[in-house]
This record gives structure tokens, sequence and C-alpha cells, in this order.
């Protein structure tokens, strides 16, 4: 995903830190979704989406979930919109139609949609509580909004190895340049139900971090395009981040990735 908000923090995303044209960009968020599409679609599958439905994919990085909706689901129609829609491109099918624009735009009106579905979007934008009503008001009545964003689980007693070292690094240096902050996450379902949703709920999953696995070689790729940020806070070096990508392919490896959890609600069909 390429989320943006014009000069505000969340609109470097895509030009400080996670540059699209950047070599091995669009593998980093496939490592990612390799991680999280099968709890996606199966949320999403849950909720009802398939057949008829109409859904608006915000923030669709390289497409994965626009195109498991339409392959696996059975969905009639996905917009898929992204700032920078060069990865969606790439690989077109039937139904997925794009849209490249800033979803914190004004004047942003896609159309009503049965599914709005964003994944580590909103922990990246400024008003994040604005934005949610927003998404919400883009549902047809019935329709359901499914929002998805990282829980940082490196907690104050979690042991001091390289990984935790790197990851509180990782979320301060992204806070500090481009605005991250994964710290309201869990008021999600509050979140929506104040933007007037019904039967709110909310679920977390956490992959396994071991060695070579997708998960882990997204938070190595992660990493090494926010170097400059991570060493920024002061909190590790350039030797520690090294030692850290090292250990997620070591056998030492033993913590918990961070979580991602996702919570939705339904518009009201009156």
């Amino acid at each position: 995903m390429n989320p943006g908000a014009g000069d505000d923090a969340g609109g470097r995303y895509g030009e400080a830190v996670f540059r699209p044209e950047q070599a091995g960009e669009g593998e980093r968020i496939d490592f990612g979704a390799l991680a999280y599409d099968d709890v996606t679609l199966a949320r999403l599958s849950a909720l009802g989406a398939g057949p008829g439905w109409s859904c608006l994919d915000v923030g669709a990085g390289t497409g994965t979930v626009s195109r498991g909706l339409l392959r696996e689901l059975g969905v009639e129609r996905v917009l898929a919109v992204d700032r920078d829609v060069r990865f969606l491109a790439e690989r077109p099918v039937p139904g997925l139609d794009l849209l490249e624009a800033d979803v914190t735009a004004p004047d942003f009106s896609p159309g009503r949609f049965r599914l709005v579905h964003a994944r580590f979007v909103l922990m990246h934008l400024p008003e994040r509580e604005r934005m949610v009503g927003r998404l919400a008001k883009l549902l047809e009545p019935g329709g359901v909004l499914v929002l998805s964003d990282a829980v940082d689980l490196t907690s104050e007693v979690a042991p001091g190895t390289p990984y935790t070292r790197a990851m509180r690094a990782m979320w301060r240096g992204l806070r500090e340049t481009i605005g991250t902050d994964v710290s309201w996450v869990p008021s999600y379902p509050a979140l929506l139900r104040a933007a007037g949703l019904a039967g709110v709920a909310a679920e977390i999953h956490v992959p396994p971090l071991v060695p070579g696995s997708p998960i882990s070689r997204f938070w190595a790729d992660t990493w090494e395009r926010s170097r400059a940020a991570m060493v920024g806070t002061g909190l590790l070096d350039d030797d520690a981040l090294d030692a850290a990508v090292r250990w997620l392919d070591s056998e030492e490896c033993a913590a918990l990735s961070a979580g991602m959890l996702t919570a939705w609600g339904r518009r009201p069909p009156s």
C-alpha cells in the first residue's frame, strides 16, 4: 500500500521511506501479503463478501487482496485505490478497476460500495478518526467497513533482543519521519461505533516469526528501507541493525511479530 495525505506526514510514506520506484519495493509488499492475505480473505468471506458485491480496496499496494476478492471470493467488481498504481497495473484481472488518488483529499468520492477495505493504511495517515468516518460514508446500506493495522507487541517487559530493539527503533523512526502511529489502533472498534456502524467486532492475528518466513523477510526489507529513520532515533546504530537482520534468520529467533488487528462494522440497512 502507498497511503498519502498531501503535505502532511502520511504524504511522505512513498517519498521519504518506502518509494515505489525503489528496486524490490513490490516484493517487500508481497512478503507482507503472504503473511496476512489468507487471514484477510477468510475474514472478508465470513462477512459475506462474494458474488454481486462491489468493493473498494483502499491503499491496495500490489493488489493481492483485490485479486483475491475477485478470483477466490467471486465478487463482481473491485476498485483498487492507491497514490501510485504501478504495481496494480502490472497485474490486471477482469473486474479490477484502478484509481490513482489520495484518499485524504477533500474531493475523494469514488461512489458507494458493499465492502470498503483498508489494510496497513490508516496507521500512516493524519486525522485518523476523521478518515474512519469518511470511509464509513462510502458504504451502501448494509455494507461493511473492514480496517486492519499493526499492533506493536514489543512491550516494556519483552526480552531485549536484537529484534525488539530494531522494532522499537522502527516504530519511533517512522513516527518521526512519516507520521506512522500504531498506538491508537486498538481504538478501532470504538471509532467504528462512533461512525454509526453496527455489529462491530475485532480480532488479532500474529504470524509466526521464524527464519525464512514471509514476515521475517518483510521485516528485514522494511528495516533496510527505513534504516536512516531507525538509526536517527539513537536507539541503535548500523551495526545493531545489521545484527537484528541476521537474528531474524537465525535459530535464536524467538519473538512475537507485530500483530494485525482487524476490526469491522456494518452500516445499518435503513
